[in-house]
């Protein structure tokens, strides 16, 4: 719209690369989502969430061992296309055949915020039951790594840390027979829910983001190959996170607190 009301006041015509760097320097962005959240939020209960989690990140950065601050999600990772080549006389468009890999890896874990560690499990959906059952492998985890501290198992629950699991309002992570069952067999587990319309607090999208950017445009023969890459990324440390950096979510930058 901007290149035709200039060619039309001026008979200047624009590029598409003129036209956004003259948007750029006038300050406007583009916005690659269908909507924004922003008019859906309710300040007040951000607010609120927010002073609670910088206290989190005042008790984690001061005393790591009596609290552990993780930031909780799920997502999902598809195969590519692999697109057959073929010849063709030159200058003539020519059809190419391509078969999707159909499949995709999904995965549920959580990033924890005094060490940027990742934590993830290989999961066939996601729901109540692959949260409960990934949560109790999460928990002997964190477990043994505290006994391997040269502390005791049975003192884990008296004497370990606290666990804080900041995660979203999916259904199925408030779901009433799982969360007692978490608080009967997980004591040391907190769950804390983001207001509304909150991903930009949560600082595993970073994580969801940087590992599909590393697959991107990349082909995967099967989902065994890509679960182990996926298992390199985000289990064996290979990826590299650019933590401060901001991301695009929904139209909304990823700063978590």
């Amino acid at each position: 719209r901007l290149a035709t009301n200039m060619a039309e006041q001026t008979g200047i015509k624009l590029s598409g690369r003129q036209v956004g760097r003259i948007l750029v320097q006038k300050k406007f962005v583009y916005i690659w989502a269908k909507y924004s959240l922003e008019v859906k939020r309710d300040p007040a209960k951000r607010e609120e969430c927010k002073a609670r989690l910088a206290n989190y990140k005042r008790v984690a950065e001061a005393s790591p061992e009596k609290l552990q601050w993780w930031f909780w999600d799920e997502s999902e990772f598809s195969l590519r296309v692999i697109r057959r080549k073929v010849w063709g006389r030159k200058g003539q468009r020519k059809k190419v055949s391509g078969q999707r890999r159909k499949g995709r890896v999904n995965v549920m874990g959580g990033v924890r915020f005094n060490d940027k560690k990742r934590w993830v499990e290989f999961i066939s959906k996601g729901n109540s039951e692959s949260f409960y059952e990934v949560l109790k492998i999460f928990y002997e985890e964190v477990k043994q790594e505290w006994v391997d501290q040269g502390n005791k198992a049975e003192e884990f629950e008296v004497k370990g840390p606290k666990l804080i699991i900041v995660l979203d309002n999916a259904s199925f992570h408030k779901k009433e027979d799982v969360v007692k069952k978490l608080a009967g067999e997980m004591p040391n587990i907190e769950l804390d829910f983001l207001p509304p319309y909150s991903p930009d607090y949560n600082l595993i999208e970073l994580v969801w983001h940087s590992a599909k950017k590393y697959i991107a445009n990349r082909v995967f023969k099967s989902i065994g190959q890509l679960e182990q890459l996926l298992h390199k990324l985000l289990n064996e440390g290979e990826l590299v996170i650019h933590w401060n950096r901001k991301i695009k979510n929904k139209g909304d930058a990823v700063n978590a607190i």
